[in-house]
């Protein structure tokens, strides 16, 4: 593993800047810069209380719109702020001992660009036309005319950059030890699966040289995870196959699906500890993905004691809802405004937020379970047993998907409930799970 020590303790709390201060969907022309960041000032204490050791940002640099669409690396989005507003919100952070993340989208851009801009106003000739893949009309070229560009996805307002040129290569990292410089402590590399992975070797590379101790994850959806991470030379990428089994499994009442994929995990462990969570922006809700939200703490406790770096999506711990929808604005419910302060919060959520405490407290005593492998014990549709464990520690998880009470067997080493619903019965080598029930055993 090539991670810096510091990340084995990392537990992030994931933020949508935009949307969790209320910004506006895009970005008026002329507008005066808006101090919106500070606003995160007041949430840094909760983060903490919650049991996070860093803060993920996503896009805070000037954006035409969602900010994937990124217009100037080097500007703070005025919607959120300046320089001065970055600085003192990693100061904040920083004085509260969490790590700053920071999310580079460095495979495509928005149109308004300046290297982009360049290539509309000069035309074929432009010291910025390599930067992009371009394909240019037959007929004489007049500027201000688009030429037909690789877009992101079939997002043609998303103008991908071209990788097999140095100069983009040079200017990522120029961009990363910009933020590094000022701050930051590592960067989430999004759609990092477009992106060939020996642009990402040469830009780390590069950016390793002076910040050794920065981290770097790929968002990766599928494919080959260990070989994306040993060629792109990342410390992690996203674990979206765990995810999709965690709810799916729930759903289906299929614990064979999530012990397939926790073997799947075990195999990963071996080159890289996974960015692992059950919720972000991209994605809808789980206590709107789940059809039974009773099964929702099953989910947490499979996140929070397996191997990986744990990431809390803002409002998860809330039990917040929200569908992401595929259109326009589809995104919105999954990125909402946060209140001024935690205790404008409804009370609803107190329960969840108290979960998420526990489990993280847990994984908080016990850290080798950064890099802990699974080995399951027992396991039917609705019931599941597994040991987690590294360098001769463990701890044992039993987890009840039915609505009904269950005995389950766990080892005799697990004598002692460190966390959950679940009684371990006296001279018998079981444990007494309700419905809907989880627990967690120790030595």
């Amino acid at each position: 593993m090539t991670e810096p020590e510091w990340v084995k303790h990392a537990i992030w709390w994931h933020v949508y800047p935009l949307g969790f201060t209320g910004a506006e969907p895009a970005l008026p022309a002329g507008q005066p810069v808006l101090h919106r960041l500070s606003r995160l000032h007041v949430w840094l204490d909760y983060a903490v209380e919650l049991g996070a050791s860093g803060l993920a940002l996503g896009p805070i640099f000037a954006s035409e719109s969602h900010g994937y669409d990124t217009t100037d690396y080097f500007r703070i989005d005025p919607r959120l702020g300046d320089d001065k507003d970055f600085d003192e919100l990693i100061g904040q952070a920083h004085a509260r001992g969490l790590k700053v993340l920071l999310d580079g989208v460095f495979n495509h851009v928005g149109r308004g660009f300046g290297p982009f801009q360049q290539v509309l106003a000069e035309g074929p000739d432009a010291p910025t036309a390599p930067w992009f893949r371009l394909t240019w009309p037959e007929t004489e070229w007049k500027p201000g005319s688009v030429p037909d560009h690789k877009d992101f996805e079939g997002h043609h307002h998303l103008v991908a950059l071209n990788h097999d040129q140095p100069q983009v290569a040079g200017f990522v990292a120029d961009v990363m030890k910009h933020w590094l410089g000022r701050g930051a402590d590592g960067w989430r590399l999004d759609a990092a699966y477009a992106v060939p992975p020996t642009f990402w070797k040469a830009v780390l590379d590069d950016v390793r040289r002076e910040y050794p101790q920065a981290y770097f994850v790929g968002e990766f959806i599928h494919g080959d995870y260990a070989g994306a991470v040993e060629a792109g030379t990342l410390d992690a990428v996203t674990q979206y196959e765990l995810w999709k089994a965690i709810w799916s499994s729930l759903n289906d009442a299929n614990f064979y699906e999530l012990a397939a994929a926790l073997e799947r995990h075990n195999g990963f462990l071996e080159t890289f500890a996974p960015l692992t969570f059950v919720g972000n922006h991209d994605v809808t809700r789980l206590a709107s993905k789940l059809k039974n939200p009773d099964q929702l703490p099953l989910a947490l406790a499979v996140l929070l004691t397996v191997g990986g770096t744990p990431s809390i999506y803002y409002g998860d711990e809330q039990a917040f809802r929200g569908i992401k929808e595929d259109r326009a604005g589809g995104d919105d419910a999954v990125r909402p405004a946060f209140p001024a302060g935690p205790s404008e919060l409804a009370l609803v959520g107190q329960p969840v937020y108290h979960l998420h405490q526990e489990l993280i407290g847990l994984r908080r005593r016990h850290p080798w379970l950064h890099n802990a492998r699974t080995k399951v014990m027992t396991l039917s549709n609705d019931h599941l047993v597994y040991e987690a464990s590294s360098d001769g520690a463990g701890i044992t998880v039993a987890l009840n998907l039915s609505g009904t009470a269950a005995q389950l067997p766990v080892p005799s080493s697990a004598r002692t409930l460190l966390a959950g619903r679940g009684t371990r019965l006296q001279n018998s080598n079981a444990v007494s799970l309700p419905g809907y029930g989880w627990a967690v055993f120790g030595p």
